[in-house]
This record gives C-alpha cells, sequence and structure tokens, in this order.
C-alpha cells in the first residue's frame, strides 16, 4: 500500500504540523520530506500539485494544503 508524504520546509509551521499529522497518521503510514534539506525532491513535489508546504499527498495522489509556510517557488 501507498503511504500518504508530508512535505515540508522545517519552518515553525511545518514542523508543528508535521507533529501532528504524525500523531494522527501514525509514523508507520507516512514518509517525511524535508524539501529544505532535500532539494532533489522538490521537482516531484511539484509535479505533483504541491504549491506550498506543509502539505499532504494521499496514496490517490490528492493533495492536501495545510496552513501557508512556504511557496514552493521559495524552495527552488
Amino acid at each position: 500500500m501507498k503511504k500518504t508524504t508530508f512535505y515540508h520546509a522545517g519552518c515553525p509551521v511545518c514542523v508543528s504540523a508535521e507533529h501532528d499529522i504524525v500523531q494522527l497518521i501514525g509514523s508507520d503510514n507516512i514518509d517525511i520530506v524535508h524539501l529544505g534539506e532535500n532539494k532533489s525532491e522538490v521537482e516531484a513535489a511539484e509535479k505533483l500539485g504541491v504549491v506550498s508546504v506543509p502539505a499532504l499527498v494521499t496514496p490517490s495522489e490528492n493533495v492536501l494544503h495545510i496552513n501557508f509556510g512556504a511557496s514552493i517557488e521559495d524552495l527552488k
């Protein structure tokens, strides 16, 4: 089964959301991608439809933007 992916940039908004999402979904059911540290993942996130972080991409590839921490453009 494909996991949910949580994209973030390490800002306080993102870190707070990460903690809450992991508690809700469970750490075994989610992949965490820190786009601030993994610039190589920015293009893949953008292709999925991520326009800002923090964002969740569900197993069915629905993008759920959570609050607003940073634009994907700022991470390039």
